[in-house]
């Protein structure tokens, strides 16, 4: 019996050895499977981040999974049948058709020169009687597009000395007056407010470095170094432009609503840091319903909250950012979140395929997508009529939201996981918008003011000096919000550089006032340099 006993005893122990190592492969089986899903989730996010849209959007630009060919784009966009340009219309291509643009709707903006086609002196003589032909009338046959090359062309100024010959009669002295030439944009410099303007504006809007543009004006007769564009940057931005950089400031913190955000910018002469270190471009920006459209940079060193709490330092209304905790240390503010991170979660959460039957994720993108289309009809609203809006036709999606979300028990580590705790923590912000109707429900505003500077970056890939991400953050400033304010941003560019070295170092604000973008005296004088022609600009 002994014996029984102990084989017994020993195959329950076999049993229960097994049954526990049964356990742990299971354990392990399942860690490996969540390692699997979260590997999956980190590959299909890396390959949109790479190949597929930015946009977090329903709709894509791009059908059917098709790559821009860039360089044969030629070749393979040619289409023999397509439509040229009409006198009549002309086709304008987007993701979706839109109605026709006529040629004058085209060309409003354009200087026009009209074309006579006459016949020469020699043949103007009647071929049945010998008498003299004149013309009787003209019939406009075509209109065509030219483009002309901007023209450089060294300015002399001399001044002009005036002397009274009848004083000098009468008294043996000539009085004598002399012309004052206009002031320098930079002393000693060949530099002038055209020329300045055409530097920044190339780097700055169209994302051409310094390396490049010098080698354009060398083609165009012109040596021209990187290092003389770069020091006529600095020192406008910081000599000229920078009071006017100071008073969108004091105006951007008297708006009731701001948006923030920030990007990277590499600096390689930063006191104290190694050269590949990053510091930081930050971005604030007013929404369209202050009236005052502004779009502010600002360079700083690091990423700390303590930048945007000095910065914002007596601004006392809405703050509209993305979930960064840095924000957090900005006092006496509202902190509103951006629902556009928040879709942007859940569609980083959804897996290839997802609908809303396979995929939590897909539930929340979509109630997302909800939440956007009812505040598209409340966009023509007043604040109060927009707040009484949302309290009526959003607020109970977002009770059923809340509740939704509560209920989810994701994978720890996964996507899905890192969408709720986003949702979960970022609560109070994303729902602070119903009691507010000059609040806009994303930071957009924000993100498209800092694209300009994230796609130059792309180009000039750093700054060598504090001081050069300094400039570079006050000229983005003037042309991004000339851009928001509907101005032509060279136009604008150069009747500021035109005009302020008029008012000397020191000029009071009501002096600044009539250079800001909205103002009345600046949108008549950019919208009057835009009827000159290209040679007339430069």
């Amino acid at each position: 019996m002994g014996r029984k006993a102990s084989s017994s005893q020993a195959g329950a122990t076999s049993f229960s050895q097994l049954q526990i190592e049964n356990e742990a492969l299971k354990k392990e089986v399942a860690e490996l499977h969540r390692k699997l899903e979260r590997m999956s989730e980190l590959l299909l996010n890396a390959q949109r981040t790479r190949f597929g849209q930015s946009s977090e959007k329903r709709s894509y630009v791009m059908q059917g999974g098709q790559q821009l060919r860039l360089f044969n784009e030629a070749e393979a966009e040619q289409d023999h049948k397509a439509p040229e340009l009409t006198e009549e219309t002309v086709a304008v291509s987007a993701h979706k058709r839109k109605p026709k643009r006529t040629v004058a709707e085209l060309t409003a903006n354009l200087p026009v020169e009209e074309i006579l086609i006459t016949l020469p002196e020699s043949e103007l003589v009647c071929d049945r009687c010998g008498g003299k032909l004149v013309m009787i009338g003209k019939k406009l046959e075509s209109q065509r597009i030219q483009v002309i090359p901007r023209q450089c062309k060294l300015l002399k100024y001399y001044s002009c000395t005036y002397a009274c010959r009848k004083c000098e009669e009468k008294t043996g002295f000539g009085n004598l007056i002399t012309t004052v030439t206009p002031p320098f944009l930079l002393k000693h410099s060949l530099a002038t407010a055209s020329s300045v303007a055409d530097v920044m504006i190339r780097k700055y809007v169209d994302g051409l470095p310094l390396a490049r543009q010098e080698k354009i004006w060398a083609r165009e007769g012109l040596e021209l170094s990187r290092a003389t564009m770069s020091n006529w940057v600095i020192q406008t931005a910081q000599c000229w432009l920078k009071p006017l950089y100071r008073s969108l400031k004091k105006q951007l913190l008297g708006c009731s609503v701001i948006h923030a955000d920030e990007t990277v910018v590499q600096v390689l002469k930063e006191e104290g840091k190694p050269a590949a270190s990053e510091s930081r471009m930050w971005v604030y920006a007013s929404n369209d319903r202050s009236g005052k459209p502004i779009r502010y940079f600002e360079y700083q060193p690091s990423r700390s909250g303590k930048h945007a709490a000095a910065f914002l330092k007596g601004f006392n209304g809405c703050l509209v950012t993305d979930g960064y905790a840095g924000y957090n240390q900005v006092e006496g503010v509202v902190r509103c979140g951006c629902w556009a991170h928040m879709r942007r979660k859940w569609r980083e959460a959804m897996p290839k395929g997802a609908t809303k039957e396979n995929s939590k994720a897909a539930i929340g993108y979509d109630y997302c997508n909800k939440l956007f289309a009812a505040e598209k009809k409340y966009a023509g609203l007043s604040d109060a009529e927009r707040k009484t809006a949302r309290q009526v036709g959003v607020e109970s999606l977002l009770e059923a939201y809340w509740c939704w979300v509560e209920t989810l028990e994701p994978v720890p580590g996964s996507k899905l996981a890192e969408a709720v705790a986003y949702a979960r923590n970022q609560k109070p912000y994303l729902s602070a918008f119903l009691d507010y109707g000059e609040v806009d429900i994303s930071n957009n505003f924000a993100e498209n003011a800092i694209r300009p500077f994230t796609l130059g970056r792309k180009n000039w890939l750093f700054c060598d000096t504090p001081k050069g991400a300094d400039s570079s953050a006050i000229v983005y400033t003037l042309v991004e919000t000339a851009k928001a304010n509907g101005l032509e941003p060279y136009a604008y560019l150069l009747q500021a550089l035109t005009e302020l070295p008029y008012l000397g170092k020191s000029p009071s604000q009501e002096d600044l006032n009539a250079f800001l973008p909205w103002s009345a005296k600046m949108q008549a004088a950019c919208a009057a340099r835009n009827t000159a022609t290209a040679g007339d600009l430069y």
